[in-house]
């Protein structure tokens, strides 16, 4: 069955990444979804672990890009090489031909790089000079931010910041967490690393995001939606102090991130409908990023996450 491929993939990265379910739900999310990552947290949560962990579980080839301020496009795209023995110019493959692309903090890089990053991710295509390169069929992005340092970084905007379907905030994991970690860590150390699962297959990836697809979704719910989203452009309509807070509400791209991730987290959980719960949980991810506050809200320290959380007591299920 479908459904237990993609728990063992599941179990497998739980395993592997301990105490971030999160970031895991988040990366299965996605791939089913068919969108891309924002993950912003402190250094060493296990993000690369995490996607490699993926890359291992899944069918396709994984790449890591480290972002620096000297990183230039064609360190992504690629670029033309003059073969002098044929007397011609041949394309030779950057990076984002790949399946998985860890875009490791991806704020250092000038806004060209930027731009070269999310042109593939929207697009699914590269160009170089006059000619337009596809990339793989399946292609997902995570892309890091490092939310202590602020110096010698390039800031995303946020009409680029739209292109992700999600971003994920993660914290450090507790104690009890913390003692599975070096138990893992030693074990590693001691013994083979753990063995993946046989990995998912690109044509079972697609299949999964066509019944995901089709669940069935109630016209009330899918209302639900919509009003979910109006609230963030029209706020005086459900609440003076969200119209105090927000100063620019959602883009239609968040309205069919919602749809589709919480379309996607229904059928993780093995049902055949969507529920309330699966808009409501995946909701603060999917505005996270898009959301911009008022000066008014960030002198008085209100988040994103907040301002959330008062969308969905305010807008009434019909």
């Amino acid at each position: 069955m479908l459904l237990e491929r993609f728990e063992q993939a599941k179990i497998y990265l739980n395993q592997m990444v301990i105490g971030q379910q999160e970031l895991v739900n988040g990366l299965l999310t996605a791939l089913i979804a068919d969108g891309h990552l924002l993950v912003e947290g402190p250094p060493g949560l296990a993000k690369t672990r995490a996607v490699k962990a993926l890359a291992d579980s899944i069918e396709g080839d994984f790449h890591r890009v480290q972002f620096t301020p000297d990183l230039l496009p064609a360190d992504l795209t690629g670029t033309d090489i003059f073969r002098q023995e044929t007397g011609q110019f041949e394309f030779q493959a950057g990076p984002l031909f790949h399946n998985l692309l860890l875009a490791d903090e991806i704020n250092r890089a000038p806004a060209k790089v930027q731009s070269a990053l999310l042109e593939a991710m929207a697009e699914n295509q590269i160009t170089v000079g006059k000619t337009s390169y596809p990339l793989p069929s399946l292609f997902l992005v995570l892309a890091t931010q490092n939310p202590i340092e602020n110096e010698g970084t390039y800031p995303l905007p946020e009409a680029q910041l739209d292109r992700f379907l999600l971003h994920l905030s993660l914290d450090y994991p507790g104690p009890e967490v913390e003692r599975q970690i070096l138990a893992l860590s030693r074990q590693e150390a001691l013994a083979a690393p753990l063995k993946p699962p046989q990995p998912l297959t690109q044509k079972e990836i697609f299949s999964a995001r066509k019944q995901a697809l089709e669940l069935y979704l109630a016209p009330q719910l899918e209302e639900y939606m919509v009003q979910l989203i109006d609230a963030t452009r029209s706020p005086q309509q459900y609440d003076d102090e969200l119209a105090r807070y927000l100063e620019w509400g959602v883009s239609p791209r968040a309205t069919i991130s919602l749809e589709r991730c919480a379309r996607a987290r229904a059928w993780l959980s093995g049902r055949d409908y969507v529920s309330p719960e699966d808009v409501q949980a995946v909701l603060p991810n999917v505005l996270r990023h898009r959301l911009l506050l008022s000066y008014q809200a960030e002198a008085e320290g209100i988040s994103a996450d907040t301002i959330t959380a008062r969308i969905i007591k305010r807008v009434a299920l019909a």
